[in-house]
C-alpha cells in the first residue's frame, strides 16, 4: 500500500511492515492531536448565550428524555433475568436465602446500569450525533457557520456534550430503580423467589457510595459518547458513505475507550 501522513508520501508498505507500524502510529497520534484541538474550540464561552441554552435545552430533550423509554424497557428485563439467573445459580442450602436480591443488587449498582447502559447509548446516541455532524459537514452546513464567523465546533458539540453528562446520572438513577423494580416482578409474579427474600436481599449490606461510584462512571462515560461521536461526525469528509463510517467508527471506538475508562475507574475508586 502507498503510506501517505499530512500529504506527504511515505512509503509503499504491507501489513506487518515496520514502516507499516509507523504509519499507522503516525495516524494515532494525529488522530489524538486533532481530538484534543477540536475539543479546544469546544470548550470556550459561547458567542451567543441565547442560542447556547436553547441549543442546550433542545439536547436535553433529544438525548435524555427520548433515552428513557430503552432504558426503563431494558433495565426491567434486566432486572428481572439478574434475579432469576442469581436465583438459579445460588441454590444451596448453606447460602442464606437473601443472596439472590444482594446479587441483583449490586450487579445492577457496579456494572449494569452504568457500564452495560452507556454501551448501549453509545450505539444510540453515538450514532445519532456523528450522523447529525457529518451530515452538516458533507452539504457543507459547518462551512458556512464558519465563513459567518460562528465557531462550529462550539455552536456545535459543546450542547450535546453538556447535555449527556447532565442527563446521565439521571438515567442511571432510573435504571437502578426500574431493574429492581424488574427484579421484584420476579418475586412477585413467579415462584421462583418470594417478596420478603427479594427485599431483605437489596436491602442487606447497602453500601451508599456504589451509587455515586456508578454516577461517576457514567458522567466520564457520557463525555466519552458524544465528544467522540462529535469528532468523527466533525471530521466526516466526502459523500454520504463517510457519514456511514463517521457513524460506525463512533459506536465502536466510544464502547473501546468505554472498555478501557471502566477497568481504569474500577481500580481508583474501588
Amino acid at each position: 500500500m502507498r503510506a501517505e501522513w499530512g500529504g506527504l508520501y511515505i512509503c509503499e508498505c504491507a501489513e506487518g511492515d515496520e514502516d507499516y507500524l509507523l504509519y499507522q502510529a503516525m495516524r494515532f497520534l494525529e488522530g489524538v492531536g486533532s481530538y484534543f484541538l477540536l475539543m479546544g474550540k469546544v470548550f470556550r464561552l459561547p458567542d451567543r448565550q441565547r442560542m447556547f441554552w436553547r441549543q442546550y435545552s433542545f439536547e436535553l430533550e433529544k438525548q435524555g428524555l427520548q433515552s428513557l423509554p430503552i432504558v426503563i424497557i431494558i433495565s426491567l428485563f434486566i432486572g428481572a433475568i439478574l434475579t432469576i439467573q442469581a436465583k438459579i445459580n445460588t441454590e444451596n442450602p448453606l447460602l442464606p436465602t437473601y443472596t439472590t436480591g444482594l446479587l441483583t443488587r449490586e450487579t445492577l449498582l457496579l456494572e449494569f446500569s452504568s457500564t452495560i447502559l452507556c454501551l448501549i447509548l453509545a450505539g444510540k446516541v453515538g450514532s445519532n450525533i456523528a450522523s447529525e455532524i457529518g451530515t452538516m459537514r458533507i452539504t457543507e452546513q459547518i462551512d458556512a457557520l464558519e465563513i459567518m464567523g460562528v465557531n462550529s465546533a462550539n455552536y456545535l458539540i459543546l450542547p450535546k456534550i453538556l447535555a449527556l453528562v447532565t442527563m446521565m446520572p439521571l438515567l442511571v438513577i432510573v435504571s437502578i430503580s426500574i431493574g429492581l423494580v424488574g427484579g421484584w416482578g420476579v418475586g412477585a409474579f413467579t415462584d421462583v423467589i418470594t417478596v420478603a427474600d427479594y427485599l431483605t436481599g437489596i436491602q442487606y449490606a447497602f453500601n451508599p457510595y456504589f451509587i455515586w461510584y456508578g454516577i461517576i462512571k457514567a458522567v466520564v462515560f457520557a463525555y466519552i459518547i458524544t465528544s467522540l461521536s462529535s469528532y468523527y461526525g466533525y471530521n466526516a469528509y466526502g459523500g454520504a458513505l463517510e457519514v456511514g463510517k463517521a457513524s460506525t467508527n463512533a459506536v465502536v471506538r466510544s464502547s473501546i475507550l468505554i472498555l478501557f475508562a471502566d477497568l481504569l475507574l474500577t481500580k481508583l475508586l474501588l
